[in-house]
């Protein structure tokens, strides 16, 4: 009995496993993350970090099963706009969650926007 071989399309079987795993638990935490954290702040940083990446992966997972210029190109453009929007967002809610006073003072460790809006 022989070994198997591993060409391309086991190897790129296994990269796609691996990415699409990597995707869920990344979507999983933020989901997590959601959920158990105490404030708006906090949950912020819960869905737009891990959510980025699990998309990020999940782009690159649909780019190397189907290796093609098009499907490259998109998720490069993808990755991109997922990349500018979501931080931008995540900051313009947690900009309107702080002045309009829903959070939690007590738990932040410093407020440098106090006394500033």
């Amino acid at each position: 009995m022989s070994a198997p071989e591993w060409g391309f399309d086991s190897i790129r079987d296994v990269v796609t496993a691996v990415l699409v795993l990597v995707a869920a638990l990344m979507c999983f935490a933020a989901g997590v993350g959601l959920l158990r954290f105490p404030d708006v702040l906090s949950r912020l940083h819960a869905a737009t970090k891990p959510q980025i990446l699990g998309v990020i992966a999940i782009v690159a997972d649909v780019a190397v099963s189907n290796p093609s210029l098009v499907t490259i190109t998109l998720a490069v453009a993808i990755i991109f706009f997922q990349s500018l929007t979501a931080p931008v967002s995540a900051h313009m809610v947690g900009r309107a969650a702080y002045r309009t006073g829903h959070f939690r003072r007590d738990i932040l460790v410093a407020d440098e926007f106090r006394g500033h809006d």
